[in-house]
């Protein structure tokens, strides 16, 4: 065999949506980020053995990629290689069942590390495409999980808000709930939640979140009221560095690495700002204080949480604007590669949604106003230009499980001519485009605080209403309620200003007539709302 030649081995993580979401219990949810992070670190390093290394480029062999459920890793002999490839689905398998790996090999070149990478990338797209047997299939006569459809592996006694039940559980939720060696709650889950909620130094130093302090049900996440919001969040611009640094394989290493580092900075930047603006605990090896927080992914360039409904939005704010803080180093690439950018930016979509609702559909739906968001993002702009940080949301009213195309239709489009579609809404200001902030929109839903605001929300609502079935006299509506704002003491003329801000003709959205009093009624509902009392604000 030639000295010089090498393998690209390359591996993709599938399956990992619905092995994170594959019941609707928050309990056997978390932690599935986490295992998904050790198939591509622990497993596949124990598979490699005694000749794992990371990359260097004396022997040009080793680790380029391991995270975010990808991996690349250049092999110096062939008999090594063929010996991951044969072994590593079947050690997934067992790990976390229900995820499958999809794998390629090319054979390459010391100087052509770029034209491998893509001839490996085509692979992997044909073999996500080929069905892997499944290693949770079983006999028709053994007994099943009543949450899965799977069958049991382990029946565990656990108590329960203080009740004891007998759980019969599958081995995908074994594997995301239970230390294989103690039967403890896995420590994955306790590493998530570091991960995110402590700055990476501290991380470093063994200082970690306390077990107590975690949720397992959801009803120990929401608040005043049932909403939780699911959010997805995604960066912007990285297709367009990759395929310029992804052409020398330490180069690659280096910015995957800052990367990752950046986006979890980004997730404590976030969780402290919460954290100090709603009062929430204080992580402590020792506190039993509970967060309302759930990270599910964060690695790469995405985020994926489940959290109280009212902490959603400045979440999402403070993260985007950190995530573009910290993804400055791109500036380091900026000229050798001929960026026309120094920095990431990111979309994010929330789905708020009541705490029985699937989560699944949740995620799917926080999925798809991402995209939504990329998409009004991306529109008009020019070669080599990044798309600017925004996010869209939605309250979701009903039990449909309908895309997002179809909820805007049915639920947002009163008229052929109106939408109540006014996002996506912005980290900074574009006032050529009428486009509102995620602060302002933030700013605006306050203002409906109090018994004034409440009269106020209660007639728009009615406004609203009216528009669907009878615009004429949602016309008359309008117009009464603001000479009646009108004649009001000097201190409320901002909510006449409000009504006339969310009522505003002139905003277009794809040639529709588009009102955002749709969407400052829903935050300032989820964040106000008591209907654990029976009431609300």
């Amino acid at each position: 065999m030639n000295n010089q030649e090498k393998y690209l081995y390359g591996a993709a993580v599938q399956g990992i949506q619905s092995f994170i979401f594959q019941t609707n219990k928050l309990r056997e949810i978390v932690g599935a980020s986490e295992l998904v992070e050790q198939i591509c670190t622990t497993k596949f390093e124990e598979v490699v053995g005694k000749s794992f290394k990371e990359y260097d480029d004396n022997s040009k062999c080793g680790s380029i990629l391991r995270a975010a459920g990808n991996i690349k890793y250049i092999f110096a002999t062939q008999d090594e290689c063929a010996e991951v490839v044969r072994v590593f689905p079947k050690i997934v398998s067992e790990f976390a069942p229900g995820i499958t790996i999809s794998q390629a090999v090319v054979k390459m070149d010391d100087c052509d590390f770029a034209a491998a990478v893509n001839k490996l990338e085509k692979r992997l797209r044909i073999q996500r495409n080929k069905l892997m047997r499944s290693a949770t299939l079983g006999l028709m006569g053994i007994e099943r999980s009543r949450q899965t459809g799977l069958p049991v592996v382990l029946v565990k006694p656990e108590k329960h808000y203080g009740k004891s039940e007998e759980l019969h559980i599958d081995a995908a939720t074994k594997a995301k709930l239970y230390d294989d060696a103690k039967g403890d709650k896995k420590k994955t889950t306790v590493e998530l939640c570091s991960k995110a909620f402590l700055p990476i130094a501290e991380y470093d130093k063994e200082v970690r979140i306390s077990v107590e302090q975690i949720p397992f049900d959801i009803e120990q996440m929401t608040g005043s009221n049932d909403w939780v919001a699911v959010i997805h969040a995604d960066g912007n611009g990285l297709g367009q560095i990759v395929q310029k640094v992804g052409k020398k394989a330490q180069t690659f290493m280096n910015f995957s690495k800052a990367l990752d580092k950046a986006t979890r900075e980004a997730a404590y930047e976030a969780f402290k700002f919460v954290q100090q603006k709603f009062g929430l605990p204080e992580i402590k090896n020792d506190s039993e204080e509970q967060i309302p927080i759930r990270p599910i992914v964060l690695g790469g360039d995405d985020l994926t949480v489940i959290c109280r409904a009212d902490l959603a939005l400045d979440y999402v704010n403070k993260f985007i604007e950190k995530f573009e803080n910290q993804t400055q180093f791109v500036k380091d690439y900026k000229k050798d590669y001929k960026l026309s950018f120094d920095r990431l930016t990111a979309c994010a979509g929330i789905a708020y949604i009541k705490s029985s609702y699937p989560f699944y559909y949740g995620y799917n739906l926080a999925e798809a106003l991402c995209s939504a968001a990329k998409k009004d993002a991306k529109a008009n702009l020019k070669d080599g230009e990044l798309a600017a940080s925004c996010l869209m949301f939605h309250k979701v009213q009903d039990s449909f499980t309908e895309n997002w195309e179809a909820i805007v239709k049915r639920e947002l489009t009163p008229q052929d001519n109106i939408s109540f579609c006014f996002g996506p809404y912005y980290l900074k200001e574009k006032v050529k485009e009428n486009r509102w902030t995620i602060e302002t929109l933030i700013k605006k839903a306050g203002q409906l605080d109090g018994k004034e605001g409440n009269a106020v929300k209660s007639h728009l609502r009615n406004w609203m209403s009216l528009l669907h079935d009878n615009p004429a006299m949602a016309e008359q509506k309008l117009l009464r309620l603001k000479s009646l704002m009108d004649e009001r003491k000097e201190t409320e003329k901002n909510l006449l200003e409000l009504i006339n801000q969310v009522t505003d003709k002139s905003n277009k959205r794809n040639e529709l007539t588009a009102y955002p009093v749709y969407d400052i009624l829903a935050i300032h509902t989820i964040n106000t709302q008591n209907t654990k009392n029976n009431k609300e604000d």
